[in-house]
């Protein structure tokens, strides 16, 4: 696990109650007062992944948005530790890291300037180090002093997930984070967030991969007109059956 993670205790003493980290609760999200999706009601602990999945335009990615406040609800709430979320808050930024599907960086710093940036800003000590590991993870040290305009989109998608993983947190959120991954790093990813959220990491994600949800999440929920819960085996199948040539 990276020098740079930060997780809750994942173990309570006897008899306490475990805290919520997320909580929906008849949250719906969409655009200009007009719900994408059913009201979707959740609770996420430490040590806990939670993946959304469902048909593609369902609404996951913008529940997950809503959920951390990037966008506003339509109705109902999303706290994160029991707070309103304030995307904005210092303490929002420094236990929340969320990588989305977009590529969000500064054309003249390089791969290597950017994680500095991000690890120095979140407090991070042994700076270098904790980037090489990561470079290294991501398959980047030959890029750490590229231009992510010059790097391929799968290059420029693995140094946004190592921008995540070289600052502290205690809930990730992830939108697709398979997405323009090679079929071995989607493995080596997984296995690193499963181990992450073992050892006490908060994980919210949408993903379109069964075999990478069965392997990192703890539960599931089918997002569409409609909201259900599944286990992790009962949305792996649902995915595999939309997609049946998913890896």
């Amino acid at each position: 696990m990276s020098k740079a993670t930060r997780v809750p205790d994942s173990n309570p003493p006897h008899g306490a109650e475990r805290k919520d980290l997320v909580r929906a609760e008849r949250l719906q999200a969409g655009y200009a007062g007009q719900a994408v999706c059913g009201a979707v009601s959740f609770s996420l602990h430490a040590a806990q992944a939670l993946a959304l999945v469902g048909p593609n335009g369902a609404g996951k990615s913008t529940v997950v948005k809503t959920v951390v406040g990037q966008l506003e609800p339509v109705s109902g709430t999303a706290l994160i530790n029991g707070a309103e979320v304030d995307d904005r808050a210092l303490d929002f930024r420094r236990e929340v890291a969320v990588v989305f599907d977009d590529d969000a960086f500064f054309p003249a710093l390089t791969v290597q300037e950017h994680l500095a940036i991000v690890a120095a800003g979140h407090g991070v000590h042994e700076v270098e180090e904790v980037i090489a590991g990561e470079l290294e993870f991501f398959g980047l040290s030959a890029q750490a002093q590229s231009r992510p305009y010059n790097l391929s989109s799968g290059q420029r998608r693995r140094m946004l997930l190592a921008a995540a993983f070289v600052r502290p947190r205690s809930l990730l959120v992830l939108d697709e984070p398979e997405q323009r991954l090679d079929t071995s790093m989607r493995h080596r990813l997984a296995s690193r967030l499963r181990a992450e959220v073992d050892a006490g990491l908060a994980l919210l994600l949408v993903t379109h991969d069964p075999a990478f949800l069965a392997t990192v999440a703890t539960k599931a929920l089918f997002i569409a007109d409609t909201v259900q819960s599944m286990t992790p085996r009962q949305a792996a199948v649902s995915l595999a059956s939309e997609n049946p040539h998913a890896e």
